[in-house]
């Protein structure tokens, strides 16, 4: 196989990863929008306060803080659309 097909062969490998990773992105987004949304509706006051749901809670909470803004507005706009249609 000569150089040029072998960098052909790379670049559509390279170029199917990108594509499966930008559709795994979008699935993300809608997971962590949704969280988000979950976690800003949720009666605190009426939760169960066993340590497993508190540590979920924190897990949670600590990610959706670990999203950059970008990212979080965009996982937010993401679930939006799917609730408002």
């Amino acid at each position: 196989m000569t150089t040029h097909a072998m960098n052909n062969q790379e670049v559509a490998l390279l170029r199917n990863e990108l594509e499966m990773l930008m559709q795994e992105r979008q699935i993300l987004l809608r997971v962590a929008g949704a969280a988000a949304l979950l976690a800003a509706n949720l009666d605190v006051a009426s939760m169960p306060r066993d340590q497993q749901t508190v540590d979920v809670a924190e897990i949670l909470g600590e990610s959706l803080n670990g999203l950059s803004e970008e990212t979080l507005n965009d996982a937010l706009q993401k679930v939006q659309a799917k609730i408002e249609a």
